[in-house]
């Protein structure tokens, strides 16, 4: 069995009131779950640091490469020194839960999480219930909610037999149900 690396740090120093009053107000902004989700984008910022570091005395193909792939993942990168400028908080502005609240179609960043977690957004005419999940461009304009039938009880429920034929065919089409 292939053991899973976890993909993040923790602080070095567990109780720095500065670095507590940042994360606090990094996950209230971005509807975060806990702060490990801090401490993930950080390590995945480390990984882009580290290709970009190697990058730097390579060919300019390598580099140009690496940055096409970055800014189709929405990051705005011209050379590798911007690359090493980024901040965690441009990795939490690619997530989905921040492009949902942001696309306005949650009220919260709670909210947009929550309606990704109940498999309510589409991304690219698939269902995404995966929060961190990381958008590229090509994808932004494609996210839209779960189209859903409104069924209502009374549509679902027998109509009883007392109302006469006329009734009951006003009371289907208001309703919304069809004959058949």
């Amino acid at each position: 069995m292939i053991r899973k690396h976890k993909k993040f740090n923790k602080p070095r120093t567990r109780f720095d009131s500065m670095r507590i009053e940042e994360e606090d107000k990094i996950v209230e902004r971005y509807g975060l779950k806990n702060k490990r989700e801090i401490w993930k984008a950080k390590g995945k910022l480390e990984r882009i640091r580290s290709i970009a570091k190697k990058l730097i005395n390579s060919s300019q193909e390598e580099q140009e490469r690496f940055l096409t792939k970055l800014k189709k993942q929405g990051f705005d990168v011209k050379t590798t020194v911007d690359v090493l400028a980024l901040s965690e908080e441009e990795i939490l502005k690619r997530r989905l839960q921040t492009i949902v609240y942001n696309k306005k179609l949650s009220t919260t960043p709670k909210g947009a999480r929550q309606l990704i977690t109940h498999k309510n957004i589409l991304v690219n005419g698939r269902i995404v219930n995966i929060p961190s999940y990381m958008v590229e461009i090509s994808e932004e304009n494609m996210i839209k909610l779960v189209p859903k039938k409104r069924i209502g009880k009374v549509a679902t429920q027998e109509i009883p037999e007392e109302i006469n034929s006329e009734n009951k065919e006003e009371i289907m089409e208001v309703i919304g149900v069809q004959n058949g």
